[in-house]
């Protein structure tokens, strides 16, 4: 851990003070990442304004900072960072920028855990209290007698609740692992418990993940983040990042601010994670790039670094054709290709990390600030400049225009289901006011409409005398205010 301290302190003091590009690249190269920036696309065509420009989306999403890592050919061909690490420091995002990875600290524990399989000391189908020491699973009669295994944590199948962790904020008590496991003051969430029997269905549980983590600390006896330095992060080749809950001896000028939806930064600039394998990696999308890669290689049978080839196939093959183990794998419709990702979402932070199991492709992207969608365009971007097979396939619709009089019966407040928004004119058309977001609508006939910002289509809903009820969206009507 001393090493990768004095490294991380001695990266800083070098980095550069000017926003974007640190690294001067190939002319194709260069090329490549102009046509990223000025491509970023939605999930529809309509023929006309179709991609935009990074800078100008940033500012659209109130997004302060955003890092990209672009993997092509089992390499990273660039990364560049963009827009500000902390607004009141003028501190700007770099390559070197570290952000919280929040649940994709879960694909890497996944590694780790199963590191522990590969050297024989746990069976990943057996009851997970043959290996827990000082703490055990407390069964009951929601698990129908079954035990839980160590692949059902993994693949999230376990049957757990605890879908995620708020974190805590700096100077705040922080909790022991077995005191969040128990959910016991000063912890912040409930006991992590059965909810039904484990096999049965996956449902998302960063609990169970944790209880991967004190797994790994009774098995070791080593501190978690001391472990996965040393038998995955080091290997990988990830020598900025780690698990460090507080980020203490991390100097201060290489740690991103968190910032909310609203632009206000987090109290305390981010929050503590002692709930480590679930959500508490620190780490750049370059670093995090070579974990990708990694995995790409591993499962051709090209690389070793931290798994053999044969357990990478295993990590990646999903349960139930949904989740594998510390990933999501899909292959997408009509497509053969086959691509894994995990995302990430904390306090002031969210993160997707993206690769091919067909394929040398890549990205990896973090902002310090909570507005998804810029997310989705950029990798569309990406996956469009890198010509993607069965990537990117956007739905082709072609907008209708309404009359006067129509356009102003669907003006107004709407409200429902703990949304509350407005339909406003813009310019020629008519746009969704929500919160701090504007976005204009589209229409595909009179009623149904779509913004380019969010999938999927949504419907006024009029009355027969031509009353304007609402909007229906996902099955759920938004009633009009009168």
């Amino acid at each position: 851990m001393k090493r990768i301290i004095l490294l991380l302190v001695a990266v800083s003091a070098t980095l550069p003070v000017m926003m974007g590009q640190q690294v001067k690249y190939s002319p194709e190269v260069e090329s490549r990442i102009n046509n990223v920036e000025n491509n970023l696309a939605s999930w529809v065509n309509t023929g006309s304004d179709d991609r935009w420009n990074i800078l100008d989306r940033m500012k659209k999403y109130n997004i302060n900072g955003v890092s990209i890592a672009v993997i092509h050919d089992y390499k990273v061909e660039w990364a560049k960072g963009y827009g500000m690490a902390d607004k009141g420091e003028n501190r700007q995002v770099t390559e070197h920028t570290l952000f919280q990875a929040a649940s994709i600290s879960k694909s890497l524990n996944s590694i780790g855990v199963l590191k522990l399989a590969a050297k024989g000391l746990i069976n990943c189908d057996s009851d997970i209290n043959l290996y827990l020491k000082s703490w055990k699973f407390p069964y009951d009669a929601k698990s129908n007698s079954r035990k839980i295994t160590v692949k059902e944590l993994l693949s999230h199948s376990a049957g757990l609740t605890i879908h995620g962790f708020p974190g805590y904020e700096k100077g705040k008590k922080l909790p022991t692992l077995i005191q969040v496991l128990n959910g016991e003051k000063p912890a912040n969430t409930n006991a992590i418990v059965s909810f039904e029997e484990p096999g049965k269905s996956v449902t998302y549980s960063g609990g169970g993940v944790e209880i991967t983590q004190l797994l790994v600390t009774d098995l070791t006896g080593m501190r978690y983040e001391d472990y996965m330095q040393k038998e995955v992060l080091d290997p990988l080749g990830m020598t900025s990042s780690c698990y460090c809950q507080p980020p203490d001896g991390i100097k201060g000028e290489l740690l991103a601010t968190g910032y909310k939806g609203d632009g206000k930064e987090v109290t305390g600039k981010y929050h503590i994670y002692p709930e480590k394998a679930a959500a508490g990696l620190w780490t750049n999308p370059a670093d995090l790039s070579r974990y990708v890669i990694e995995t790409e290689l591993s499962y051709k049978g090209e690389s070793d670094k931290v798994l053999s080839p044969e357990m990478t196939k295993f990590r990646m093959t999903p349960v139930m054709s949904v989740a594998a183990l510390g990933s999501f794998v899909f292959v997408k419709v009509p497509g053969s290709y086959r691509y894994f990702n995990h995302s990430g979402g904390n306090e002031g932070f969210l993160s997707i990390a993206w690769g091919c199991l067909d394929s040398g492709e890549g990205v990896v992207v973090m902002i310090n600030s909570e507005n998804w969608k810029i997310i989705d365009e950029i990798v569309n971007s990406v996956a469009i400049v890198y010509g993607w097979k069965d990537y990117y396939l956007p739905e082709e619709k072609k907008p209708v225009a309404l009359s006067d009089n129509l356009m102003k019966s669907y003006l107004g407040k709407y409200e429902g289901f703990a949304t509350r928004l407005e339909v406003v004119q813009q310019g020629s058309g008519l746009a969704l006011k929500m919160g701090g977001s504007m976005w204009n609508l589209y229409f595909a006939n009179d009623s149904d409409c779509f913004a380019k910002e969010s999938a999927g289509m949504a419907r006024f809903s009029v009355s027969p005398e031509g009353k304007v009820k609402g909007i229906l969206s996902n099955g759920a009507l938004l009633k009009k205010k009168e």
